[in-house]
């Protein structure tokens, strides 16, 4: 039972949600300060690398 309400959290989450509890989870892991701002800043780096900050910038 407990499989099936965690399979349907999960298709019922949407791709904006689970990326950010993926990017939650992977902060919390750090060990210290400067884990956590090497995390940080390569997920401000794959972010960039999806979506260039030209593209998101509306005129």
């Amino acid at each position: 039972m407990y499989l099936l309400s965690r399979l349907f959290l999960f298709l019922t989450k949407s791709p904006d949600q689970l990326a950010k509890e993926r990017a939650d989870a992977f902060l919390a892991e750090a060990t210290d300060l400067y884990d956590l701002e090497f995390r940080m800043r390569k997920l401000d780096r794959e972010a960039n690398v999806r979506q260039p900050s030209w593209m998101s910038q509306q005129h």
